[in-house]
């Protein structure tokens, strides 16, 4: 295969003003995905009573909206290498500002249940997308910086969620912090739309005497399995944290749902800034599977101690906020670690078909860890967690084998 570009040709040796431009741009477009993972959650509890459901119900929920999004992406890879990642951008986020809309006027599980497919398929571009314009655009110099401040945006949309939509709902209602959201999505979809120029990417032409399958040849190599247990297994701890920490502080210690949901909050601005470290390590490490492994296993430990209960209501409150943090330091090696496995040409293939394990991940955890927490296994939901979290240590230093020539 070959490529051409877009419009023009992209700047070879980009300035630090325009990789600064670039970086924030997409790093804006990926708190808004973030943002849109918790577009249901933190309100579960509001849904489980006006509506009599169940937490596998609203677990089933989590897991659609990532069987949707997972199942795309994958396939979103492909879209994003043949006609580049701007148009698909701006197409997730016109979606995941139809399921704001959606969301407003439900009126029962069904339309809930709309709202995460909507919302799923929105998400499943972003990865491609997002990580096809940084490995382009971004001087190589600075892509540590660059996947540390595109982590860190993630978290930050994780974290924004749960006040925007908890505070709005808790202020007026709930249907009216969805119309916020809706809000929220248009805004940002114009300051996109205007900064346009600096999203373009090549995109990948096939060439006439291309081997049958040849688009295909990425998913034989096994590190690309690799990178992908990883994210399903990493992923899933973070799905129990997102989905029922909340409820599982105010089943063991009576924590109100409104300081339940500042620690969802802080385990989030606290994973940010390990990413903001986690990027200062990734450019001065070539051993990216190491810290990757580290870190995950400083949060499993964490998570451990937190299961036990020795902590109190605060301790443990602070202790998951910790979490966040040991977690977030391995991002940027994380995406580093990615980058080394993704052939020339393949980035947005390798990148959907990898962080699809991350939608497989929060799409078995839920329905897995809601049917724990529905018979009362609070402790346990946490354990269980932290035994996943250390088996993804396992999957990261496979990809460091297979990648260390």
């Amino acid at each position: 295969m070959n490529t051409t570009t877009l419009d023009a040709p992209i700047a070879p040796t980009p300035t630090l003003r325009e990789d600064a431009s670039v970086i924030g741009l997409v790093g804006l477009a990926h708190g808004t995905s973030h943002f849109s993972h918790l577009l249901l959650a933190p309100l579960f509890p509001i849904f489980i009573r006006e509506f009599g459901l169940s937490f596998s119900d609203v677990g089933f929920l989590m897991s659609l909206f990532f069987v949707v999004s997972g199942s795309g992406q994958a396939v979103a890879g492909f879209v994003v290498d043949r006609v580049g990642a701007r148009p698909v951008l701006f197409a997730a986020i016109a979606l995941f500002l139809l399921a704001a809309l959606v969301a407003s006027q439900a009126t029962g599980y069904g339309g809930l249940v709309g709202v995460a497919a909507l919302a799923g398929l929105g998400n499943a571009p972003f990865h491609p997308a997002d990580f096809t314009i940084l490995n382009q655009r971004v001087s190589t110099a600075r892509l540590g910086h660059a996947f540390s401040a595109h982590g860190l945006s993630g978290n930050l949309g994780w974290a924004l969620a749960p006040a925007f939509l908890v505070g709005i709902a808790t202020a007026l209602d709930w249907r009216t912090a969805y119309l916020a959201a809706v809000g929220l999505y248009a805004l940002v979809l114009v300051v996109l739309f205007w900064q346009r120029d600096k999203l373009r990417t090549e995109v990948v032409v096939r060439h006439p005497d291309a081997p049958r399958g040849s688009d295909l040849a990425y998913l034989k190599l096994p590190v690309v399995w690799w990178c992908f247990a990883f994210f399903l297994l990493s992923t899933m701890t973070l799905a129990v944290v997102q989905s029922f920490a909340p409820s599982i502080l105010k089943a063991l210690y009576g924590v109100s749902v409104e300081a339940a949901t500042l620690t969802l909050s802080a385990y989030m601005l606290c994973g940010a800034l390990g990413m903001a470290v986690g990027g200062f390590v990734a450019t001065h490490t070539r051993h990216s599977d190491r810290v990757v492994a580290l870190a995950m296993s400083g949060g499993a430990l964490l998570l451990l101690v937190c299961a036990t209960g020795w902590l109190g209501g605060a301790g443990t409150m602070a202790a998951l906020a910790a979490t966040g943090f040991a977690v977030g330091i391995g991002g940027p090696s994380r995406d580093m670690m990615i980058k080394k496995a993704t052939p020339k040409g393949a980035t947005g293939r390798v990148y959907g078909t990898v962080y699809s394990g991350l939608d497989v991940g929060f799409a078995i955890s839920p329905l897995v860890f809601g049917a724990f927490m529905d018979q009362g296994w609070y402790a346990t939901t946490l354990s269980g967690a932290a035994v996943v979290l250390m088996v993804s240590v396992y999957a990261a230093l496979g990809v460091g084998r297979r990648t260390a020539a």
